[in-house]
């Protein structure tokens, strides 16, 4: 098969788990013998299509100006110039299909005109943005959980805070239409789609409630390659780790006060990118112990969680897979999470790591109390552990799912 991927941004100049998923998919797809490229926006002044080669998968980075909210909120609509880069690629690379991994910032025009020529797609549905336009469905006027559309003023609401402008009510209604309408062309760019691809159950369940058909959406969870688990030193600390963003809604400030209440016996070590934002790493600094490791490479990463105790999860908004828990429980380490959507599926109460409330500091004390001075219950949680998937046999369900949707994309035709 001959596979093209689209996605919104693309390292080495965005690296996040959706970008990564891409890099991984495709370089096993290759392996297994499909041709395969890669379309991505990224971000620079002017617009251009360039292409490069990545050990034979062919990258295509077209770009319409630098990156921000508006600039992506009306590409959403349209934007010929990027329209046109992905119509020379298809002419070029002329893909059997399609996998859609993100779309913000690049214009649903794109889909249109896939399906004008005849070409099937599928979409993995990553996170909330098809629905909601901050993509996680938290508010940024009261940094709460929503639950979607409320005749869109509380999306109106979501850009006036965003923007940091007053909330005038009569500023309401007339913002609500344009988000309505981008509600709508995604709708329809998700009714088009031959597949849709949920990385969860519960991500499934809430698109079903939000009016995509149940039988048109398939879970697969993600795969992940991992190293063995290396020999570590035994040691008398009890090791707590936070791998992930250090901003606001990542809830690392909960994790940080709960662990102040902890023996000194107890470590804390903190890995994440610091200056995404320093003020609220200066925050955490000052709130409380612990050891700040930075941004940390793959072979690192696996050398921190094989010393760990412990991993801690805790974010206060929907996490639509979370990469975090797969390579915790790869490393054979438990799991203390929000009950929170996704984040209650995956992890198993007294199972495989234990779940509190989000957002409980008390209760996150507790559950970390528990484990520091219950070494039988860690090595329980640790025995429960499941087996992570690789990314090869993700690879093998996702290509038959490539051949079904072509075979009944051809079947159609007919």
């Amino acid at each position: 098969m001959r596979i093209l991927h689209l996605v919104h941004q693309y390292p080495p100049d965005n690296v996040g788990g959706t970008e990564l998923y891409t890099v991984w998919l495709t370089r096993a797809l290759q392996q297994q013998g499909h041709q395969v490229a890669v379309f991505h926006r990224r971000s620079a002044e002017g617009t251009g299509l360039s292409q490069r080669d990545d050990n034979g998968i062919s990258i295509w980075s077209a770009w319409s100006g630098r990156f921000h909210p508006t600039n992506r909120l009306l590409s959403t609509f349209r934007n010929s110039d990027l329209l046109h880069a992905f119509q020379e690629v298809l002419t070029t690379f002329q893909p059997d299909i399609v996998h859609v991994e993100h779309l913000m910032g690049l214009p649903t025009q794109m889909l249109d005109y896939l399906t004008q020529q005849q070409i099937p797609y599928v979409v993995t549905l990553w996170d909330f943005w098809w629905v909601c336009a901050n993509a996680q469905l938290l508010t940024n006027y009261s940094q709460e959980i929503c639950n979607g559309p409320n005749l869109y003023l509380n999306c109106a609401k979501c850009a006036l805070a965003r923007a940091n402008q007053p909330q005038f009510p009569l500023a309401l209604p007339p913002l609500a239409l344009p988000l309505a309408w981008r509600n709508g062309r995604l709708q329809h760019a998700l009714q088009q789609a031959s597949k849709l691809i949920a990385p969860a159950h519960f991500v499934k369940q809430w698109y079903v409630e939000h009016g995509l058909p149940a039988d048109k959406i398939h879970v697969l969870p993600p795969g992940l390659d991992y190293p063995n688990k290396p020999e570590v030193p035994p040691h008398d600390s009890f090791r707590v780790g936070y791998l992930g963003g250090l901003s606001w809604q990542k809830g690392v400030h909960v994790l940080v006060e709960a662990f102040a209440q902890l023996p000194e016996t107890a470590e804390l070590w903190i890995a994440g990118d610091t200056e995404f934002d320093p003020d609220y790493v200066n925050q955490l600094k000052h709130s409380g112990r612990a050891t700040f490791l930075g941004k940390l490479n793959r072979q690192a990463v696996w050398e921190m969680l094989a010393q760990l105790d412990v991993v801690v999860v805790p974010s206060l908004w929907y996490e639509t897979f979370c990469f975090v828990v797969s390579e915790a429980f790869a490393m054979g380490v438990p799991v203390i999470t929000n009950d929170l959507g996704v984040l209650g599926e995956r992890v198993r109460h007294g199972v495989d790591g234990l779940l509190v409330t989000p957002g409980d500091v008390a209760q996150l004390t507790q559950a970390l109390q528990t484990l520091h001075d219950d070494i039988d219950l860690q090595n329980q949680l640790r025995q429960n552990i499941p087996t992570i998937g690789t990314v090869a046999a993700h690879t093998t369900v996702i290509a038959r799912l490539y051949h079904e949707t072509l075979k009944q994309h051809n079947k159609m035709r007919k």
